[in-house]
């Protein structure tokens, strides 16, 4: 279960962290190996075999890459990640057209990197909407229509939110956007290879894409841009041109070919991945509840990918249970948010109380969990909360029947 030693022979935690990132599948560490040592030739050299060696590993990356979201390999820009994707995407599209479209649509659940974004292109003088989502985490069609301007240029949705799992109507959205020619983005990072995605049929325009997120390298991602109808882009990073001139920089062969043998392992597995996280995480969630009252399930219950599962525990602040579990690697949120003792933008959205927002918990169940990491952590986690919450005063006003609302704190 990858708990060994550090050499001070302390056991590492057991892994539930997969939202965070993901391990290395032991099958894309085979392919990328001789491009690490035997075949280090650039891509982007035509004048010998180095060159096209590479060149030819890096093309059929691509492909592998495109077949997994039903694009053409042509449609595909290799970047350093989703966060550089998301960059291209939204400020690319934004600045491209800005002579005429200076508005701009997204939601407040997005990741950060889409908001920073956002929030850089209105001080260049765009107008952003941020559409709030409703108390399940899925946003409002009918709010998405109205919030439509003349000069809109972009939507950016994502499509499995990093924090509560929750699946947006992408196809829907998708319709939308086309119907109104507006260019539709997408934040893949979390879906790709775990949920079937099609360019085409969702009507996509551009989608960001993550390696370390499907059990590929750190460091590489890709960027899908539509060619017919034509999405063009100002590029962020300028230089020799590579990549269709959108995105210059010699491509990591070596990361681009792992990237490439995730999204075939991906393909092939997802069903049968799909298929197990679905029944480990039911187990997960329908053992911790049945032991403990007052959990609550953050976000939709049907719309939503299984492997990521936020819980809420009332009365037990969650960084005291974080550290309690210390022999599970969980987390309180996104690795992004969760230094700052803030809660959650995520959980603020959906209109969780604030009390409860400091008491949540994901969990992450990927493709290398085992029924037994499940077991011992959903012990470990009955057991804290059980401790915790007998240590609570807020529990016990709670359990003699003290309705907490009702209370007037005094102020000092």
């Amino acid at each position: 279960s990858g708990r060994t030693g550090d050499g001070g022979g302390a056991p590492r935690p057991l892994y539930m962290d997969v939202q965070a990132t993901t391990p290395l599948d032991p099958r894309v560490l085979d392919s990328m190996l001789p491009y690490l040592t035997a075949y280090y030739g650039n891509p982007h050299s035509r004048t010998h075999a180095y060159g096209w060696e590479s060149e030819a590993a890096m093309e059929k990356a691509r492909r592998q890459v495109a077949d997994l979201i039903g694009a053409d390999s042509r449609e595909i820009i290799f970047t350093s990640g989703a966060t550089e994707s998301n960059n291209m995407a939204i400020k690319g599209v934004a600045r491209f057209y800005k002579s005429r479209k200076k508005h701009i649509i997204t939601t407040q659940t997005e990741h950060k990197c889409v908001l920073d974004s956002c929030r850089s292109l209105e001080t260049e003088g765009f107008r952003v909407t941020y559409l709030p989502v409703k108390k399940n985490g899925l946003i409002d069609l009918k709010e998405l229509e109205a919030a439509f301007q003349p000069d809109t240029s972009l939507v950016s949705v994502m499509t499995v939110n990093n924090e509560i799992g929750v699946k947006q109507p992408i196809h829907d959205i998708g319709e939308i956007c086309r119907a109104r020619k507006v260019f539709f983005h997408t934040d893949a990072a979390q879906a790709i290879g775990k949920i079937p995605m099609d360019v085409n049929n969702m009507k996509i325009d551009l989608m960001s894409i993550s390696g370390h997120k499907i059990y590929g390298p750190k460091g590489v991602g890709a960027l899908y841009v539509r060619r017919r109808p034509r999405v063009r882009l100002e590029p962020l990073q300028s230089g020799g041109g590579q990549e269709r001139g959108l995105r210059s920089g010699t491509v990591p062969t070596p990361l681009a070919v792992g990237l490439g043998a995730a999204c075939e392992v991906a393909q092939h597995e997802m069903e049968y991945d799909h298929k197990r996280i679905s029944q480990l995480a039911e187990r997960l969630v329908t053992k911790i509840m049945s032991e403990v009252p007052d959990v609550v399930m953050n976000g939709d219950q049907e719309h939503r990918y299984p492997g990521c599962i936020n819980l809420s525990f009332a009365y037990v602040e969650g960084e005291s249970l974080l550290m309690a579990l210390k022999d599970v690697a969980l987390s309180s949120g996104s690795a992004c948010t969760s230094a700052s003792l803030e809660p959650s933008y995520v959980l603020r959205a959906i209109g969780t109380d604030e009390d409860l927002a400091h008491s949540s918990i994901r969990f992450g169940i990927g493709r290398f969990t085992t029924e037994e990491e499940v077991d011992y952590t959903v012990q470990k986690c009955i057991q804290h909360v059980k401790r915790l919450r007998e240590m609570s005063p807020l529990w016990e006003m709670v359990q003699d029947g003290i309705d907490l609302k009702s209370i007037k704190w005094t102020q000092h």
